[in-house]
């Protein structure tokens, strides 16, 4: 596995983003591990992130996009964050766009904040982690009703590798399908498997035999 990923995961860990117990999701799944953005707290802690998240945007899409939009809530801060890193790293100005929940009828009025949208825009989603693909199913009509632009792709923290609305195919896979854009990962949960299984990290091991035991009745249910 690539140190970056590896530095990654254990970054998820000492920020207490990535948990593991027993959690319910929105989705209504009872997962026994968890992502939670709003964990990034820190300046520091949201650099760094927006550097994880510009270089995945860097390796998967190099520069052919204009906008990262990040779906409300938690998607707000990190397309800012990325927007920063991506300028810092690359030289190039990105755009970084989200929506409101509801609609402003004064002053900035709109569904958007930051940047407005326009025709031709290049626009990539950014977010947390997709487990059933249902904040991208809210948001894809809301973008596509501002203005003619192309979705070039999606990028999130973690590929959960479990069964979107549909039931079959990966959340990642059946929105690939649906609107032909491609979508990808900084890391799998296989990923962190691999990293995190029976290795201590500073002295304390985060996936053992009972947890593992837990994730693999999780996967016999829900893995894609």
């Amino acid at each position: 596995m690539e140190a970056y990923k590896q530095e990654f995961i254990e970054f998820m860990v000492e920020s207490q983003v990535l948990k593991f117990g027993e959690f319910t999701l929105k989705s209504g799944r009872k997962s026994p591990f968890f992502m939670n953005v709003g964990n990034y707290v820190t300046g520091a802690q949201l650099k760094k992130l927006g550097e994880y998240y510009a270089k995945a945007v860097h390796n998967n899409f190099g520069d052919d996009f204009d906008v990262l939009f990040g779906p409300a809530y938690k998607g707000i801060p990190l397309s800012v964050a990325t927007a920063i890193a991506y300028s810092e790293l690359y030289g190039k100005e990105i755009r970084y766009c989200s929506n409101r929940k509801e609609e402003k009828d004064h002053g900035d009025v709109g569904i958007l904040l930051g940047s407005k949208l326009k025709d031709k825009d290049r626009v990539i989603f950014i977010e947390d982690v997709i487990t059933s693909g249902k904040s991208v199913e809210e948001t894809y009509p809301i973008i596509k009703a501002q203005a003619d632009v192309e979705i070039k792709g999606l990028i999130v923290s973690l590929n959960r590798m479990e069964k979107g609305l549909g039931g079959k195919v990966s959340a990642l896979e059946e929105l690939k399908e649906k609107y032909g854009f491609e979508a990808h990962a900084i890391v799998t949960m296989e990923d962190v498997i691999a990293h995190l299984y029976n290795k201590p990290y500073r002295g304390q091991i985060y996936i053992d035999d009972t947890l593992k035991e837990a994730i693999d009745r999780y996967y016999e249910v829900y893995g894609a």
